[in-house]
């Protein structure tokens, strides 16, 4: 069994992540943040969410990629690269070594610029307290003394399987500024996941 094939066996996880296509830099930069904050990893550009390989055009890749590391991510973030080829098609392994800058942020819009790490196979947002300990060590999870809106997000999802920020802004009545912040210290502390991927982001009982 070849690397690429124990790679996509193993799944998504803290050190991996699949892609099918790279389509929005400010998207993969999140990826690229979490990987540098926090163990380092690799993306696998050209393998869908499921393992499937689907394969892409390496240097359109690469420049989408370079483009995200150097003016979405600051400081910017080291990739290295490796073409590995598999029944024709070619999958693009890119390695973030873990950074001896931290902390990384990724650029989400003008003048908004967020910290995040690597939490089993999902790229986290981190609070501001997280991102100061971040040369030090990883954030540890603590149990918080949770309010009415915490219960009731926890609540629905032990009925549901997910929700994202609009179901759960309109589920407690309150905007979505605050629902988004109230979600983020969830994530953090270990008690909700946040999926990052292409379409809408939702959330999961961790």
């Amino acid at each position: 069994m070849d690397d690429l094939q124990r790679l996509i066996l193993q799944g998504e996880n803290d050190t991996v992540d699949f892609k099918q296509r790279v389509t929005q830099p400010e998207k993969i930069a999140r990826t690229l943040v979490s990987f540098a904050n926090t163990r380092g990893g690799t993306v696998l550009v050209g393998v869908k969410d499921n393992g499937t390989i689907c394969g892409i055009d390496p240097e359109e890749e690469k420049h989408l990629l370079q483009l995200a590391a150097e003016f979405y991510c600051d400081p910017p973030v080291a990739l290295h690269y490796e073409e590995l080829e598999t029944d024709g098609e070619v999958v693009l392994k890119v390695i973030i070594p873990e950074s001896t800058h931290k902390p990384h942020f990724a650029k989400v819009k003008e003048d908004d610029w967020r910290g995040y790490v690597r939490v089993k196979d999902t790229s986290v947002q981190t609070s501001k307290m997280v991102n100061k300990v971040l040369q030090a060590e990883e954030p540890e999870f603590e149990q918080l003394p949770l309010d009415r809106f915490e219960l009731a997000i926890l609540d629905y999802l032990h009925k549901k399987p997910s929700i994202t920020l609009k179901q759960f802004s309109r589920l407690v009545n309150i905007s979505e500024r605050r629902a988004y912040r109230i979600l983020v210290k969830l994530v953090i502390h270990g008690y909700l996941r946040l999926h990052d991927k292409e379409k809408e982001d939702y959330y999961t009982l961790s």
